[in-house]
Formats: structure tokens, sequence, C-alpha cells
């Protein structure tokens, strides 16, 4: 439409959307991909497997692995989300290669605030002002502190948001757990003078082991951080290489059974975490297990999506949400 006949339209009174009418449908597809683009609600939990391996160590008991008192296994929030970190950090290993291809993220965006050998110099820099708001080049240079929040403060610097958006509960074993420990000898030496060594009870693993690990998107808290839809998607592409991807000595064998997601449908909640988590838990034994064979039938989403949320209700967990499972 040129100049000539929008004047001509004005003049027989049509204004503004009247002149360049959208059809509904148009509008609700614009609509429906900003949708797309916010950071949604999401209800998770992976079910990992561990065989002789140490999944998290203790600090305080020699980095045996952790143990609560009724003999259950223990991962701390803060184990998984190195691991992640350590995957986003390494920028040439093939995790990260094939991620940002498929995703489109930018090395520059994607930096790791929390790692050893940071420039803290570097870091006020990025504190200062930008585009009118401080903090702005901060949010946009590092990916942890966006979704997972931070503690870094520096003096004269902007307060940063301290609670994230992603939250990683405690994961505990279903069953009780059997701690294998194995002394370990090496041929050359490692002290002066020795031409040999030895580690005594250095080898500290689980025998077994099925743990559940509880996580939690909460867009509420996206506005502080920066965290974008992006930034979550990111995390979810991680998850299956949370273990498979940096495996070591003690822990070489530790694998993401399943990552199971559920997508709210409204944002601010629509149906409750805990009965999502409970549903997809598998069932507890009161023996240590020696195989994944033991814990017969693991839940699956085909078993729960018609299930009322509620025993004495009519509503289902299809109903309520969109379910991926990030580990296959």
């Amino acid at each position: 439409m040129n100049t000539n006949e929008v004047q001509a339209l004005q003049r027989y009174g049509f204004k503004g959307s009247q002149l360049f009418p959208v059809s509904s449908a148009r509008v609700q597809k614009m609509s429906d991909k900003q949708d797309e683009n916010l950071v949604p609600r999401i209800t998770g939990l992976l079910i990992l497997e561990v065989r002789k391996s140490n999944p998290n160590g203790d600090p305080e008991r020699e980095s045996s692995p952790r143990q609560r008192p009724d003999g259950k296994g223990e991962i701390s929030p803060v184990s998984v989300k190195r691991k992640l970190r350590d995957l986003v950090l390494e920028k040439e290993g093939v995790v990260w290669s094939e991620i940002k291809t498929s995703l489109y993220l930018p090395d520059d965006r994607f930096q790791i605030l929390e790692c050893r050998g940071r420039n803290r110099d570097e870091i006020k820099k990025k504190m200062e002002p930008k585009d009118g708001k401080i903090g702005q080049g901060f949010i946009d240079a590092y990916w942890d502190g966006r979704p997972f929040g931070n503690m870094f403060l520096e003096e004269g610097g902007a307060d940063t948001i301290r609670a994230g958006v992603a939250h990683f509960g405690v994961g505990v074993s279903i069953a009780p757990i059997d701690i294998e420990f194995s002394t370990w000898t090496s041929k050359s030496g490692v002290e002066t003078g020795k031409d040999c060594g030895m580690a005594p009870m250095a080898f500290r693993v689980v025998k077994h082991g099925l743990y559940a690990v509880p996580f939690f998107v909460n867009p509420n808290q996206a506005h502080k951080t920066g965290c974008t839809k992006q930034d979550v998607d990111l995390m979810l592409h991680l998850l299956k290489h949370t273990y498979a991807s940096t495996r070591s000595v003690v822990r070489s064998m530790v694998e993401v059974v399943h990552a199971h997601t559920l997508t709210h449908k409204c944002r601010a909640g629509s149906v409750s975490d805990f009965a999502f988590i409970d549903a997809l838990t598998p069932e507890k034994l009161e023996k240590p297990s020696e195989s994944l064979r033991d814990y017969g039938a693991l839940p699956t989403w085909e078993k729960i999506e018609d299930q009322p949320i509620h025993p004495d209700g009519k509503v289902t967990f299809g109903q309520y949400g969109d379910y991926h499972d990030y580990a296959l």
C-alpha cells in the first residue's frame, strides 16, 4: 500500500490497524511465538544409575560416597550444577560443539562465572552500566549466572541476584547403598626415594545404586537474572551428558536413565511438583540393590499420563502439562 492509498483511506475514516488488517489467526500465531520465547515453569526428575562408582564424594569423610544416617546415598545439588558448568566451559569439547550448533548459541554469551582462574577485574568491568542497566554486561556474558543465580558481589558494583531460575534438589538413592573400599598400588613411586606407591582404601565406590534428583525451573526470577528460554533449553539438553561426558576414575559408571520433565501449561504452575515427582519415583527397596533389574519396571510417562493427579480427583497429568524425557 503506497502513501496516496493510505491518505485516501484515512479520508474515509480508516485509522490505525484498520489500514493494515491482520487476521486473527496471524495474531494468535504471533502471540504463541511470543509465549514460546518465555521461560516456562518446569518440574523435573533425574533418575541416575550408579555402578561401582562414586557419584558425589563427601569431603568430611575422605571423599567417600555421601551417605545419610539411614544408609541411603546422597548427591548434592552443587555437584550436579558443577558438571553442567564444566560441559559449557569446555568450548572445544564435543558436547558444547554439538549443542551450540543445534541451539545456535554464541560462545561469548555462554561464559562460565564459577570457574578457576577467573579475572575479578574483568568481571567487575562487566558490572558497569550497559544500555542504561547496571550489570547488564555481566548478565549477558555468564550463562550460569542467569539460570542458577550467583553470589558474586564486588565493592561498588551491582548487588546481583542470589536466587536463580533453575534449582536442583538433593539427590537420594531409592535404596540403602553398600560402599566398597579398595587399596590401589602404583609401580612408579610418588615419593622421593621410593620406587613404588600405595594408596590404602583410596578407591571408595557405591556397588550399585539408583538415585532420584528433583529439579525445578521457576520463571518468577527470570526478569532479575536475565534468564531466557534459550538458557533453560541449554540446561535441559545438557542433562543426558551430565555424567556420561564428565567421567573420572572413581565416577566411570554413572548414567542418566531418565530426565523426566513436565512443562506446565500455566507459567505460574499447573500441577503439584510433588505429585509429578512422586508419580515417577521408583518404588523404594529395603536392601541395597545389585542391578537395575531389582527395581522392576521403572515408572514412565505412559503409565501416569492418564492417571489422576489426586486419588479422588479426575484431572490427569496429561491435561496440565507437556512431557519430555531429555535422557533419550
